[in-house]
């Protein structure tokens, strides 16, 4: 063992200890995680790696060589190690993980690495999360899921995650030190869905009341999800305080300052304090003493001060205050305090934020105590447009998924290359790292795939040799036909044109004669029927890839889009048909949408990434009784179809493409619509069905009803037959359809 600087431990693997004393030397704690790791990922092949750390460097690195009959992995910290096995195994023995579909058909001994591989990445920030995807993916997970979700995040490089699982227990504490009682913040907290809100003060108390129950385990959670994160090397980006208070503070500080503002989407007003009142100062230390305490911290917080809400006063010296006030109050409570600030704002409200706005907000912190993300720079690079965050340091990143959404969609040739070419302009200013702010996960892998791999690189990548490689690793070996069919993906439902986000299929949307909804937008960025071969060349390869997880997911996902997309000409079709006083063709063609969403359900049923019932069962896990169970599996509902209230305009928004949800919701909302229009056939009236359908929802968002939790049918084989009963039928439809004038 070396004695100098370059103090390297090696740990063999298959060696495990309980614990680590606080005496053991940190690259043999960092050895010990990463050992861990390995063990998770490949439990039968962790003998045959070993380990060495070299914390002294500052940068990350890793290396890959054989050693003896060991394969080596180097690295500064847990992370470069986990990135150092994924690199082995996405290059060396052609494997994947990804969250739909993985790929771990290894040899039982392991391939050599004869000549050293050294990688080091120019991107000292990998950040991770979206305050959006705490809900619309994980608000109901366990230790288990965070566990794997962890391990997938080290192996993908990412080393500054978003933290705010059990925040609620730090608020709890706080405003409970000043005498509120549970009755005062009974209307304060949301249900476990809506924390991603009430977190950044959009609303208050919807879904609610929570337990405590929910806030002591919640609270554990984070204690776990926190300390392996840390012991693998990641900086946790924990919140601060913005001003968000109770309603009830009032009652305990008549003299407060504060002010009403609304978010804008059907829900009550929510209170925040005032930047100049002395409580805010005091209010903010505690929380982040009280966090600190309980959490611990790596000086990193989140902070934003107006998310989808306009300030007050386009007064640049007021915003240079408020800011200045929020960050004193971080150093007051951590003197190494580095502000990270969501850049959406400068999205989401660009006619407020012009120049003299943003650069009074930002001017107010020091240049090298706050981190800015650039939210959505795959879709509109602000940092194009602020003279790169005047100054300070700020992190490009893809927001990609827009409220859980299922659909095939992503801008992958500005994935491929703009990363780099920020990193390389001179004019990107303290460019520091990339991350991913989608709103949620675990679809799209292949875009995941391809952002991360920026990681380790600081050249624009070659996608056409990259989809090459992607695809032998995903499927387990190459094939002509998949190479033609991901050659049409990046030229149609990838293209990343015209719109924002991916489009959905009309059947999800609020039943209507319309071609889309408010938040059902079926716009794309291709034609439907461009589509279809790639959907030919994946069914004719089946057969080759027969026992291929990712390669069943991939199959029934282009099989969802391309039926997702033709539900729109049928549905321009029936309403062709009501206009045209064609009872017959509207009841054959009405028969057929219905038909359609069963056919789609059955497909769907093949995968549990496209199940309803575990993401019901798992919010009923959590409760401790059935009023508890029964709160949050209307809170999971309630998400995922309403959003809020019957009447809230956000309907819709995290509409899912899942089995369950099409025979359970969207199916009978097509069936009363037909049935509606039949009855009054030529009186049609929207409005009226509209108002009688929000009931009906409203009902179904508050019933209580199991769903499966396993996959059921053979992918391939139901693939294969929608395939066949719809080819042929989607084309001379399609053609038929009317143009649909978008007003988005």
């Amino acid at each position: 063992m070396k004695t100098n600087l370059k103090l390297v431990i090696l740990f063999i693997v298959f060696i495990f200890e309980t614990g680590v004393s606080q005496s053991t030397k940190p690259e043999t704690e960092i050895a010990n995680a990463s050992s861990q790791l390995i063990a998770r990922i490949l439990p039968n092949h962790a003998s045959q790696f070993s380990i060495e750390i070299d914390s002294s460097a500052k940068e990350d690195w890793f290396e890959i060589v054989s050693k003896g009959d060991k394969i080596v992995l180097r690295g500064n910290n847990g992370v470069s190690v986990a990135s150092a096995l994924y690199y082995y195994l996405n290059n060396v023995t052609h494997c994947q993980i990804t969250w739909n579909g993985t790929n771990l058909n290894l040899p039982k001994k392991l391939p050599a690495v004869p000549k050293l591989i050294h990688k080091k990445t120019p991107y000292e920030y990998r950040y991770y999360l979206n305050y959006c995807t705490f809900n619309y993916s994980m608000s109901w997970w366990d230790w288990k899921r965070w566990e794997k979700e962890i391990d997938w995040m080290a192996l993908h490089g990412i080393n500054m995650p978003l933290a705010i699982t059990g925040e609620e227990y730090i608020w709890d504490e706080v405003y409970k030190s000043y005498g509120f009682t549970d009755e005062d913040l009974n209307t304060f907290f949301s249900g476990p869905a809506y924390f991603s809100w009430f977190w950044m003060g959009n609303l208050d108390g919807w879904g609610g009341p929570l337990s405590k129950n929910w806030k002591d385990t919640h609270r554990d959670l984070q204690i776990k999800i926190l300390k392996r994160e840390r012991e693998l090397g990641m900086k946790t980006v924990l919140p601060a305080f913005t001003g968000h208070v109770p309603a009830s503070f009032k009652k305990f500080f008549p003299n407060a300052k504060l002010k009403q503002t609304n978010w804008g989407n059907d829900f009550e007003d929510t209170y925040i304090l005032d930047s100049n009142d002395p409580l805010f100062a005091e209010i903010g230390k505690k929380f982040l003493e009280m966090q600190s305490k309980i959490y611990g911290t790596d000086h990193l917080y989140s902070a934003d001060t107006f998310n989808e809400n306009t300030p007050p006063s386009n007064d640049p010296a007021y915003l240079f205050d408020l800011s200045k006030k929020i960050f004193e109050g971080m150093k007051s409570a951590d003197e190494k305090a580095v502000w990270v600030m969501q850049g959406w704002l400068f999205y989401s409200h660009r006619e407020f934020w012009e120049a003299p706005q943003i650069k009074g907000l930002l001017d107010a912190v020091p240049d090298d105590r706050m981190i800015i993300l650039d939210l959505a720079a795959e879709i509109e690079p602000i940092w194009k447009r602020t003279e790169a965050f005047y100054g300070k340091q700020w992190i490009w990143n893809m927001l990609h998924n827009f409220g859980g959404n299922i659909t095939l969609f992503g801008r992958i040739d500005a994935i491929a290359n703009e990363p780099a070419k920020a990193l390389k302009d001179p004019k990107s200013g303290k460019l520091k790292g990339i991350g991913l702010t989608m709103e949620a996960i675990e679809q799209n892998p292949v875009l995941y795939e391809l952002m991360t791999d920026n990681t380790w690189r600081d050249t624009p990548i070659e996608l056409n040799s990259w989809l090459q490689k992607y695809t032998l690793n995903r499927y387990g070996k190459s094939n002509a036909d998949i190479a033609k069919a991901w050659d049409i993906l990046v030229k149609t439902v990838y293209n990343g044109q015209v719109i924002r986000d991916g489009a959905e299929s009309i059947i999800v949307s609020r039943p209507t004669f319309e071609g889309f909804r408010r938040w059902a937008r079926t716009k794309q960025n291709y034609a439907s029927k461009d589509l279809l071969p790639a959907w030919d060349l994946f069914v004719k390869a089946a057969p080759a890839y027969q026992k291929s997880d990712g390669f069943q997911y991939d199959l029934v996902d282009v099989t969802r889009q391309v039926l997702a997309n033709y539900a729109l000409p049928l549905q321009q079709q029936i309403a062709k048909d009501y206009q045209n006083n064609d009872k017959a063709a509207f009841e054959k063609n009405a028969k057929e949408f219905i038909e359609l969403i069963d056919d789609m359900d059955q497909l769907l049923a093949t995968r549990y990434d496209f199940l309803l019932g575990p993401w019901i069962a798992d919010a009923r896990s959590w409760g401790i009784d059935e009023k508890e169970k029964a709160l949050y599996e209307q809170n999971a509902r309630d998400l995922i179809t309403l959003w809020g209230g019957a009447n809230n305009r956000l309907h819709e928004y995290s509409n899912r493409q899942w089995s369950g949800l099409f025979t359970d919701f969207y199916k009978p909302r097509w069936q009363q619509f037909f049935a509606d229009v039949k009855a009054n056939w030529g009186t049609f009236d929207q409005k009226n069905f509209d108002e009688k359908i929000k009931e009906w929802e409203w009902k179904w968002v508050n019933e209580r009803k199991d769903f499966p939790v396993k996959a059921k049918g053979n992918p391939v084989v139901i693939a294969k037959a929608l395939h066949k009963k719809y080819r042929s039928r989607i084309i001379p439809v399609t053609e038929q359809m009317p143009t649909i004038k978008y007003d988005y």
